[in-house]
């Protein structure tokens, strides 16, 4: 049934806690400062009863379960230009799974998924989880900052043994992209779940029509939406018809263009997020004898996440002046490193060079080199790579002229493509790439990663918005010739479920796209996606090598060719380039965590965060912050990446193993040292094993491939500190 919404609490500077510093001292239950309920749900997962208004759906699976997830495509709109809250609901849950590898080789359904107990045993069952959901957004009195936020409160949740689990979202995505990860686990254990999208999420604007996402996910004008909007433009009337006819098509993202530079709020979101739980919680079970029952001193609160929700949980913890969290795992996580001096890396004896870079920094490197690195002998995945599965072609040709660009303009030595693409490859190792990453630059610069994350991000730090055209970037469907196209009218109607995960909550990467793409305006010949853009500098296509080159300069602040700081008619100019800089400053994490335990878990082969400017600097540098008294440890496992559906592709398949397993594997170990007691086990390299066998076809992932986080790590296997570095084992 739904339960009509409640009055928004008077919007006040965010962290406020006195609603639960209240509730500790037993008075009544108050929503969190500025947050407003927008409804409550209650999901029946069976069929209901006669007089019952419960929706069929549950917590976890949309009402799909086991079987409907391990669907490659969910189950149809009944009007796919007007799909309802629900249903956008169901294929939101069932986008966002895959995040994971959804096939039973890969372990879906056999290590993990909604159908595994919480042993890593499978069973006949669906995995449908019954439960209530509260819906809410934050704001900041602006209407503007519309943080999406669900609370889940499964009907297993035992009130004499309260706990939370919390779980902001990773990449761009919605409010339900942590519910394979943090979702699951928090489900299965009886704990209720605070899932949010720390301000980023599903917010797809087109001038156009000036249509909005809702927070429940549905279209509707920017009128129409009201206070339920959960982003458009800052832009008039006016002004919005004259960038449609200056710039036909384009749309808005609220990541990108939401000029708040959103990722400097991410910790503080994850910790309303927690009040909103408790508060939750209360409504849930409070009695006018003791409405408020459950705060931060009797109630478990471990926040848990993967990439950028890996990044908000240690921000989190890192704010967290009032307890709210007992435990933090952090997996994969986009960790912005403020400097690379005090501590250092060895790795197999080796001091590393290059380490502790902003994730900014080295993906607008990356953006630059990795297409002509990927032609590198070294480089070379011959089962798949971003040549063969782009449906495009002419693609090795860009890359070779991507090359011979930066050989023009004295970025890479060499006289032909071999000597060309080694010298790109071996600077992206001196960058905190190593050899380990080496065959996965086709696949992140294929799949667009360094396109997307270099356009997302410089918008988003330097809080430009989508009049500025930044770097001249912007965001588009494309047709067959990668010009800007009008957005099919199911497209948008569906953005909500399917940008929640399949699509990232980013543009996506495909060539011919009826889903936002990027798009470079100044391409010779017209506006055109990255794969097909032509530099104005080079005149050929070369994905937009200009493109790429403005954008490392918002960084650096200097031209990347002569090296000649930005100026004022410069492009881009100086005043750009210092607001992207200020952004890049306030996201960057101290590595404080108020000696909170902490689960650090990482891949070794992940190349879109190499560990090197990510999880293993921030290891370092927070034994340099909180000394050996430090309560973080990191379990680093081999043959594991970033992204886990990956591992579904013809040579993916034999080479790597799903790093979610070890992500459960760390939350079991925080529930058990928070719980019982248990230490938490020391810092060390897990050596998972590759499945092998044929490319395509590889055998099933099994518990032989992935043996568990040691309580007592082998010598060659322990992860230990020389003076401020930490030392990992080859």
């Amino acid at each position: 049934m739904n339960i009509p919404h409640r009055k928004a609490a008077r919007p006040r500077h965010l962290l406020l806690l006195a609603p639960l510093a209240l509730a500790a001292c037993g008075g009544g239950n108050e929503l969190p400062p500025g947050i407003t309920e927008h409804g409550v749900t209650v999901y029946a997962a069976t069929a209901p009863g006669a007089g019952t208004t419960a929706q069929t759906q549950d917590l976890l699976t949309g009402g799909l379960g086991y079987s409907g997830l391990l669907a490659p495509v969910p189950p149809a709109y009944a009007d796919p230009v007007r799909p309802t809250a629900l249903e956008l609901r169901r294929n939101a849950l069932h986008s966002a799974y895959r995040l994971l590898d959804t096939t039973p080789n890969g372990g879906f359904g056999r290590l993990y998924g909604p159908n595994v107990t919480v042993d890593e045993v499978p069973t006949a069952s669906e995995g449908l989880i019954p439960g209530r959901e509260y819906l809410a957004s934050l704001d900041d009195g602006t209407g503007e900052k519309r943080v999406a936020i669900a609370v889940q409160i499964p009907d297993s949740f035992d009130p004499a043994n309260p706990c939370v689990v919390v779980g902001p979202s990773s990449g761009s995505r919605g409010v339900y992209g942590a519910i394979s990860t943090a979702g699951e686990w928090g489900l299965k254990h009886g704990c209720a779940v605070a899932l949010t999208d720390t301000g980023k999420g599903v917010g797809l604007y087109d001038p156009a029509d000036d249509t909005v996402n809702t927070i429940a996910g549905t279209r509707a004008t920017r009128a129409e939406a009201g206070t339920l909007n959960h982003f458009a433009a800052r832009i008039t009337d006016a002004v919005r018809a004259a960038f449609d006819v200056a710039f036909p098509n384009r749309i808005a993202l609220k990541h990108a263009h939401s000029q708040q530079n959103p990722e400097k709020d991410w910790g503080a979101d994850t910790l309303v997020a927690t009040q909103y739980a408790l508060y939750a919680l209360n409504d849930r079970y409070g009695t006018p004898q003791k409405p408020a029952p459950f705060h931060p001193r009797n109630t478990l609160v471990i926040a848990g996440s993967v990439s950028n929700g890996g990044a908000a949980v240690l921000r989190a913890a890192e704010l967290d002046q009032h307890k709210l969290i007992d435990g933090v795992v952090a997996g994969e996580p986009l960790v912005q490193m403020p400097t690379a001096a005090g501590y250092g890396i060895v790795f197999g004896g080796q001091p590393v060079a290059g380490h502790g870079k902003p994730v900014l920094d080295f993906v607008t490197y990356g953006n630059l080199y990795q297409p002509c690195a990927a032609l590198a002998a070294g480089a070379a995945m011959t089962e798949l790579t971003f040549f063969n599965f782009m449906p495009i072609a002419g693609m090795t040709a860009r890359a070779q002229a991507r090359c011979d660009g930066l050989a023009a303009k004295g970025l890479v030595a060499g006289a032909t493509t071999a000597e060309r693409s080694a010298d790109a490859l071996a600077r992206l190792r001196a960058y905190g790439w190593s050899a380990e990453h080496d065959q996965m630059h086709n696949a992140h610069y294929g799949f667009g990663n360094g396109p997307i994350l270099s356009a997302m991000y410089t918008m988003a730090y330097g809080r430009a918005s989508l009049l500025d055209n930044l770097c001249g970037s912007s965001f588009a469907a494309v047709d067959a010739a990668g010009a800007p196209a009008p957005m099919a009218a199911a497209v948008k109607a569906q953005a909500f479920a399917t940008m929640n995960g399949t699509a990232n909550g980013s543009p996506p990467a495909a060539g011919v796209s009826t889903a936002p793409a990027v798009v470079y305006n100044d391409s010779l010949g017209g506006a055109r996606a990255w794969q097909l853009a032509v530099s104005p500098s080079t005149g050929v296509a070369d994905f937009g090598l200009d493109n790429a080159l403005c954008q490392r300069a918002l960084v650096t602040g200097k031209d990347p060719v002569t090296q000649a700081p930005l100026s004022a008619s410069s492009t881009p100019t100086r005043a750009q380039s210092d607001a992207v800089r200020a952004g890049m400053a306030e996201v960057t994490m101290t590595s404080d965590l108020n000696r909170t335990p902490t689960l650090v878990v990482a891949g070794r082969s992940d190349a879109l965060l190499p560990s090197n400017n990510s999880a293993r600097a921030y290891v370092a540098r927070n034994r340099v912050v909180e000394g050996p008294s430090r309560k973080l440890r990191y379990i680093e496992v081999t043959n594991a990446q970033h992204f886990d559906s990956f591992n579904s592709l013809s040579g993916f398949d034999t080479r790597f193993v799903p790093l979610h397993v070890y992500y459960n594997r760390a939350m079991d170990a925080m529930w058990a040292h928070l719980r019982s007691e248990a230490p938490l086990p020391p810092s060390q390299v897990v050596r998972a094993l590759p499945r092998g066998g044929v490319p395509g076809a590889a055998p099933a992932v099994t518990s032989l491939h992935l043996p568990a986080i040691a309580a007592d790590p082998a010598p060659a296997d322990a992860i230990s500190f020389s003076g401020n570095a930490v030392a990992i084992p080859n």
